[in-house]
């Protein structure tokens, strides 16, 4: 099936997107601009000595880029650590991309410092999935400008078959089955404290039964009903891959 796109299959089958947003409690961001190759953490046009760094860290990597390709000065990093809100994100600009071997990630980092701007973080990784560059990228270029400093492309947010689909910090909230005639209306909803129903995969760092709940909460469920993961069909879930992987769903449990 060489035209293909998971993106399409998975509205066309009516695929929850509920509680599919990555579950990773500490996330680093690192300005990487040019090129990504399928496994962006090593294949890139980062020094060697970083590139080692990185694949070894215990915690999820994302490399960023602007829309334009511009680039610097300094290279921007941002770690970003789970809360009962969101992430609370902290940023440096580092005067090369090598300064990143032996950076403090603690909470105490004299490098660091809170950064509590928006952060628009567009998956368009097309070397990981075609869906994510050809509906990801014109995402980036609408919200950019409205948010220069902002928004950023960034490598595999998981969940191609959602494009397009971006993390927001600090809330963790993660939009997906976005497109240009979307993303800015959803992006200023969660600006202003909202939450975009229509578009909300899950508040990242939250397991996908957690972000269910609140989800469901949100849309105007008991508080003290208890979600429970089903298993759903299996199904192709990337352009590049053609094997069947398993999905999940969330329902409210019944009772006994």
């Amino acid at each position: 099936m060489p035209d293909f796109r998971c993106s399409v299959a998975s509205v066309e089958d009516a695929e929850p997107i509920i509680g599919t947003a990555p579950t990773d409690p500490e996330i680093l961001l690192v300005e990487c601009p040019g090129p990504w190759g399928r496994e962006a953490v090593t294949d890139n046009r980062l020094p060697e000595v970083v590139r080692d760094h990185l694949a070894g860290l215990d915690l999820k990597v994302f490399l960023l880029r602007r829309y334009d390709g511009s680039a610097g000065p300094g290279t921007h990093v941002f770690h970003a650590s789970a809360t009962a809100d969101g992430y609370d994100v902290r940023r440096a600009v580092l005067d090369r991309p090598e300064d990143l071997v032996g950076l403090d990630l603690g909470p105490g980092s004299a490098t660091l410092t809170p950064y509590d701007d928006p952060l628009w973080l567009v998956c368009t990784n097309g070397k990981r999935d075609r869906c994510c560059a050809e509906i990801g990228r014109p995402i980036a270029g609408l919200l950019s400008e409205e948010w220069p400093d902002g928004t950023w492309e960034t490598t595999h947010l998981g969940g191609h078959r959602f494009s397009g689909t971006l993390l927001a910090l600090p809330s963790g909230l993660t939009l997906g089955r976005l497109d240009t005639a979307t993303a800015l209306a959803a992006c200023e909803a969660v600006a202003r404290g909202e939450v975009p129903l229509d578009h909300v995969r899950g508040r990242a760092g939250r397991s996908g039964v957690e972000q269910a709940h609140e989800l469901h909460v949100l849309a105007g469920g008991d508080p003290a009903d208890e979600l429970v993961a089903v298993p759903g069909p299996p199904r192709r879930q990337s352009c590049g891959d053609d094997k069947l992987k398993g999905t999940m769903r969330y329902e409210v449990r019944a009772l006994a």
